[in-house]
């Protein structure tokens, strides 16, 4: 009876064997990791189940190894958790599988719970691994010091994960030479592996803007240890060789690869590489020429750093002729090889003026991506094409971050402010949290709007959100309070920036210059030449323009001249432009011709334009004339010719000129740009016409114009009716006309409705007349509170009587 047992349970014994090597075997099949993976993995699992095997602890671990590996952690720690006493393999696949999830404090959990007794080299790595991929790489190097003083001994992959993890953190040759020493006194010095990832220790602190040493002596030591080793791979040679690239040490980096006899395309691809991103194009082609004479390999990489200094570097017809040889020798490429070539090539053709062309290959393009999309849209951009830009954003199936920064910042670059606004509130409901760029962009458009309150509320977003360090959202708003009307603020927000660059002082003296402290302008910019902040051709554009809405003559020529001959910066026809204005304005013409005279280009458009301007305040009819002629010729569909003419004209009497100009226009088809103001109140822009009737509230704002008017008059206020541009000749019609400026309008519906004492704050686009500019200097003291009008060239303040330009505008 006994021994019928024990064959029964023989038998049985053999049966589960069988059935569990079945098992195991068929899991073996199981091991890709893949969708099918997983769903065989469960239909093997749930055999087990059917079958009441209870299956030993390699299998669970095998199972479990195949959950974690086909995304189903879930499942895996289940199965983990119904092992009464899971070994060091069931520990160690969960911490691998946490690891690649990206669960640090679950695997913590798990290393912790786990018996030193049972702790090895493999489980340890394990953790190591964790830490390092998870950027915790203190607890990385804390994790290999706990298993040395376990005297767990590790093996080569140990020491290249610790020293990854070093990598994340090393700011300091000595931490580099005590790990080396560690390498050292383990025996693994000579393993090729873990040489390299010294090489890469070395390299990130060299490259590290936290290191105490300096790059130049923690690249020799790493050049040491590479030449030592007995053994070089393909990842020594991109390792020391990327390091130098980081390093900005390119010659070296070139030398390096001339002595290198092994055809690595990689390598070869780190130099170019390093030559784009330092922007020496011309450079990074003639490696590639090299590349190419000694039959190394090229790849996608390769291609699209060349296409890319081609671009940038503005070599259209190399990049062409590189095009024409990717088509000949890659006919057969794949959709990895094409995608990011096609992409190269799209931005190539945008950039060297062919959007034709570019749009074309995006056509083609059987495979596109996001970037894809932002190359083209960037593209039309770049050419001003917005119209273009905003249809195709609108066909873009899938838009990150970068795509509505692009369409914010070109919509609020280029007059659509509130599209931009728009577009950035879009961005934030399909929740895109934006990045400092795109609030630099939606903040510009705030200031081209004036819409301070809007400015206001993204200044508390930017801050909110951290980006209050960033140099393009501060200098941002730097512009858009001193463009809004609010100089304080915008010293303030220069004042409070962390860093600042020539952008940010640029910004700073351009405000000074609207608002009219000149003297403070040119303070400034001294300041920053001690600063040891160097000027720019903007710089002197803001200079210039602060000298000349100040009537600082002999400074401006100092600082004109200066340029060249101190900083070495050609004036352009843009600094030309403001040199003449600024003499012009002073009514020194014949100083503003014989400059114009010895240009050493043909005078264009803005220098005629302030020749003009400055004819026209001091109606210098002959020289006013030869200037609108020379418009004429240029730009002959500009209104403000035609305007500027007529005005001069207007001012003598000479009425019949007058009907002649107009007439010309009603010819050419070519509308005058009406007269038009604005106001912000209660976050609601409200907009004046001349003469405006369509306002819901202008019958209030006309009696009030009316009372103030009294009021002003009492204080010796007469209404300069030499600004009234039409041939009448009652002065009573002649009154009235003036009472309708759009400026009117707009300040006297402000006092209605901004609160008492409040500054008001009034946009025209439009040059202010000589009218409007007395009548709040005058109202300015009847209301006793800050105006501020900020005109198609300037801001005036007018305070107590008072305006900030000095009557020089």
């Amino acid at each position: 009876m006994v021994s019928k047992f024990r064959v029964m349970n023989m038998r049985t014994t053999m049966e589960v064997g069988k059935l569990a090597n079945r098992y195991a075997t068929q899991l073996q099949f199981c091991r890709l990791q893949n969708p099918i993976s997983d769903s065989l993995a469960r239909h093997v699992h749930a055999h087990m189940i059917a079958s009441g095997l209870r299956p030993r602890g390699h299998i669970l671990n095998r199972l479990m190894d195949i959950y974690c590996k086909s995304s189903n952690l879930t499942y895996g720690r289940k199965l983990f958790d119904q092992i009464p006493e899971p070994d060091i393999v069931s520990r160690t696949t969960m911490i691998a599988a946490y690891s690649a999830a990206g669960s640090l404090k679950l695997a913590r959990d798990i290393f912790f719970a786990t018996p030193l007794s049972m702790r090895d080299t493999v489980f340890y790595n394990a953790m190591i691994t964790c830490c390092s991929h998870n950027n915790d790489g203190f607890a990385a190097i804390q994790t290999f010091h706990d298993m040395r003083r376990a005297g767990v001994g590790p093996d080569d992959f140990t020491l290249s994960s610790v020293l990854s993890a070093l990598g994340l953190i090393v700011d300091d040759e000595k931490q580099c030479q005590q790990m080396h020493c560690a390498v050292v006194k383990i025996g693994l010095g000579f393993v090729t592996s873990v040489l390299n990832s010294l090489i890469s220790v070395y390299v990130k602190c060299a490259s590290s803007s936290m290191a105490s040493s300096s790059s130049a002596s923690v690249m020799t030591s790493a050049r040491i240890l590479f030449d030592d080793m007995l053994e070089k791979d393909e990842l020594s040679w991109t390792t020391i060789i990327t390091g130098y690239v980081k390093c900005n040490n390119l010659a070296a980096a070139t030398e390096f690869l001339d002595g290198m006899t092994e055809k690595l395309g990689i390598v070869w691809n780190a130099i170019i590489s390093g030559y784009v991103h330092h922007g020496r194009f011309q450079e990074a082609v003639q490696i590639y020429r090299k590349m190419l004479l000694k039959g190394v390999s090229q790849d996608d990489f390769t291609y699209t750093h060349v296409i890319s200094a081609c671009a940038n570097g503005g070599f259209f017809q190399l990049g062409r002729q590189l095009h024409a040889y990717i088509l000949r020798t890659e006919a057969k490429s794949t959709p990895e090889f094409s995608l990011p070539v096609s992409n190269a090539l799209v931005t190539l053709y945008y950039k060297c003026g062919k959007m034709d062309t570019a749009r074309k290959i995006f056509n083609k393009m059987s495979v596109r991506d996001v970037v894809s999309w932002n190359a083209i849209l960037s593209g039309y951009v770049d050419a001003r094409q917005i119209e273009d830009a905003k249809s195709f954003f609108s066909e873009i199936p899938e838009r990150n971050l970068l795509t509505w920064t692009i369409m914010i910042s070109a919509l609020a670059q280029n007059g659509y402010g509130e599209e931009a606004i728009k577009i950035f509130n879009q961005m934030r409901t399909e929740g895109f949290e934006p990045c400092d760029y795109a609030f630099a962009g939606v903040v510009i458009s705030c200031a081209v709007l004036g819409a301070l309150e809007n400015g206001r509320q993204l200044h508390a977003q930017v801050i909110h959100l951290g980006h209050d360090s960033s140099l393009s959202a501060g200098n941002a708003l730097v512009t858009m309070y001193a463009k809004c009307g609010d100089f304080d603020s915008a010293e303030l927000a220069f004042l409070t920036m962390p860093y600042v660059d020539s952008v940010s002082w640029n910004a700073l003296i351009a405000a000074l210059a609207q608002h009219g402290r000149g003297r403070q302008a040119l303070e400034l910019f001294e300041q920053m030449l001690k600063e040891d902040i160097q000027p720019d051709r903007i710089t002197f554009l803001t200079i210039l323009s602060a000298c000349s809405h100040s009537g600082l003559i002999k400074e401006g020529q100092h600082y004109f001249d200066s340029m060249l001959s101190t900083y070495g910066i050609s004036p352009g026809e843009d600094h030309y432009a403001r040199m003449i204005d600024l003499l012009c304005r002073a009514g020194n013409f014949s100083e503003a011709r014989n400059l114009i005279d010895s240009m050493p280009f043909e005078p264009g458009v803005a220098v005629w334009e302030s020749l003009l301007s400055g004819c026209r305040t001091h109606g210098n009819m002959d020289l006013g004339i030869e200037a609108a002629e020379r418009l004429f010729e240029l730009r002959p569909q500009h209104d403000g010719t035609y305007v500027l003419l007529s005005n001069m004209y207007a001012n003598v009497g000479k009425w019949d000129n007058v009907a002649k100009i107009r007439q010309l226009m009603r010819g050419r088809g070519i509308k005058k740009e009406p007269g038009c103001s604005w106001i912000e109140v209660e976050n609601k822009v409200h907009v004046f016409l001349v003469d405006d009737t369509a306002h819901p509230r202008v019958q209030a704002v006309y009696k009030y114009l009316e009372k103030l008017g009294l009021e002003i008059r009492k204080l010796g206020y007469i209404p300069d009716t030499k600004f009234v541009l039409h041939d009448t000749e009652c002065e009573e019609h002649k009154e009235y006309a003036l009472s309708t400026h759009s400026e009117k309008l707009a300040v006297a519906f402000g006092l209605l409705n901004i609160p008492q004492g409040a500054t008001v704050r009034v946009f025209k686009n439009l040059r202010i007349c000589g009218d409007c500019h007395n009548f709040f200097k005058f109202l300015s003291r009847v209301v006793e509170r800050e105006l501020v009008v900020r005109d198609g060239k300037r801001f005036h303040h007018f305070r107590n009587g008072e305006c900030s330009c000095g009557n020089y505008w």
